[in-house]
């Protein structure tokens, strides 16, 4: 058994496409499905919310001159094609998958329906929650945030493609950062750390939904989160 019973795994669209760093890369995603298969079989309830930059970078330049809305659209629409690949990986590996979108489109994947999902990972199904909240101006971030709070995931399990935790500076810029072991969500928003934005920090320090950040390039490290091994930078409400 894993220290957490139900847990949301975030994963970003960047670490699906390994060093590529673009698309998806066929050995990372089966690398992350067969990790996710392990804490599967500890009998953990596994959600998954992952990002489009891989193929759609919205505000970060993909969309120059375009109109907010509509390059989040497509955002959410490359987060779909991701969490298709990873559903079809995951069923590679004999893990029963189900991807829920929050926009409809049911040629492809269930609409999303919150008791639905907790069915779902009642029966060790694995749940991919894609097209992020279904509105522009939100991160997969905040999608993460939010279906953890409605699902009631005991942590968000944020899993990062370049960096093994949360640091004072940038570690690839500065080589003196230091690696945090613990914070509060209002040490994120006060020292504007970057690790998630602040609509989903803020919602998870309402809902005092811990948060684990840690390294995905290493294998196995998903296992290692579920367990309790100390591993990356736990993020607390600030009870």
């Amino acid at each position: 058994m894993g220290k957490y019973n139900r847990v949301v795994l975030k994963l970003s669209g960047e670490a699906l496409a390994g060093q590529q760093g673009y698309g998806i890369d066929p050995d990372v995603i089966q690398s992350i499905a067969s990790q996710i298969k392990e804490i599967v079989k500890l009998d953990v309830e596994v959600a998954v919310v992952v990002g489009g930059g891989n193929i759609w970078r919205g505000m970060a330049g993909s969309s120059k001159g375009m109109d907010r809305a509509t390059a989040d659209y497509m955002g959410m629409l490359a987060t779909v094609m991701n969490s298709l690949a990873l559903q079809d990986s995951l069923e590679d590996n004999e893990v029963e998958t189900r991807v829920q979108t929050s926009i409809e489109m049911r040629q492809v994947a269930e609409p999303y329906i919150r008791r639905k999902a907790i069915r779902h990972l009642e029966k060790k199904r694995v749940v991919i929650f894609a097209a992020g909240t279904g509105n522009p101006y939100f991160s997969t971030d905040t999608t993460a945030a939010l279906r953890a709070a409605e699902i009631e995931a005991e942590v968000i399990l944020m899993a990062k493609n370049k960096v093994d935790g949360v640091y004072d500076a940038d570690p690839f810029v500065n080589e003196n950062a230091k690696k945090y072991r613990e914070l509060t969500y209002l040490d994120l928003l006060n020292g504007g750390l970057g690790v998630m934005d602040s609509t989903a920090s803020t919602l998870c320090m309402d809902n005092n939904i811990p948060l684990l950040v840690f390294s995905i390039m290493e294998e196995g490290n998903i296992k290692k989160a579920v367990l309790g091994e100390d591993i990356g930078t736990v993020v607390r409400g600030n009870e």
